[in-house]
């Protein structure tokens, strides 16, 4: 898909992947809209961005993604893409998972992103067609210590992501799945922290690999234009998660 004249929803977008997604849109020539709780730091992005348009939802709550997903088509008249990047993260031990942190953590990175889902893919059909790019994490693909409890939660989008992208392919829908690695933003300062979460690398005392926002927000682009189901941050990254085992990173 040529994003140049199209409406693209973007959540999570006061910040983060999600603001440099709605940059580099708007910079493409789509036409965006943003979803975030902070109405004063959508109101400041969208500022910049020509023909942009705002809307506040609390992604975990199905109710409140399904009347942003209407405001947004009573104002452009259609959505041909969705970008689902709103999230939060967890750190802590199994054992020290908060069962309803976790409830929490299931509303808003799989409940939000398969409500908005729901909501556009009919307007999707009656235009022909679309571009859904769900945000997951490469710890989706790995079994990383004190990491579980959010990555249970990107497993569980995967599954929806990539079922729905050969379910959705008949009716010109194309479903992607796109896989950050930790991100220079402010995601692991607002993460849930239960229990001893410092950070254990891997053998050999290996750094995790960061990404910029805008390294991430390229391969959502990425996976709009070319509607490939998994869409990897570099080969190398690929690479990487090839050769991790169910024991953890090797």
């Amino acid at each position: 898909m040529d994003v140049r004249d199209k409406v693209v929803l973007v959540t999570g977008a006061s910040g983060g992947i999600g603001k440099a997604t709605a940059e580099l849109l708007a910079g493409k020539g789509a036409k965006v809209a943003l979803v975030a709780r902070s109405e004063d730091k959508l109101r400041e992005i969208c500022a910049d961005l020509r023909g942009a348009f705002s809307v506040t939802a609390d992604m975990s709550d199905t109710r409140s993604v399904r009347d942003m997903v209407a405001q947004v088509l009573k104002h452009f008249g259609r959505v041909d893409a969705l970008v689902n990047n709103a999230g939060r993260g967890m750190m802590g031990p199994i054992e020290a998972i908060d069962m309803d942190d976790l409830k929490y953590l299931m509303a808003l990175n799989v409940y939000g992103p398969l409500a908005a889902m729901q909501a556009v893919i009919p307007a999707m059909r009656e235009k022909g067609g679309g571009a859904i790019v769900n945000v997951s994490s490469a710890l989706s693909k790995m079994s990383v210590p004190n990491l579980g409890g959010y990555a249970s939660t990107k497993y569980a989008l995967n599954g929806l992501s990539l079922t729905a992208h050969n379910e959705l392919a008949k009716d010109g829908i194309m479903v992607s799945t796109v896989y950050p690695n930790m991100t220079a933003t402010d995601f692991n300062r607002n993460a849930i922290q239960r229990g001893d979460v410092a950070w254990q690398p891997r053998h050999g005392g290996a750094e995790p690999v960061i990404d910029t926002a805008e390294m991430v927000a390229e391969r959502i682009l990425d996976a709009i234009e070319s509607g490939t189901p998994e869409q990897f941050i570099d080969e190398a990254q690929r690479e990487r998660i090839a050769a991790m085992r169910p024991g953890g990173m090797r």
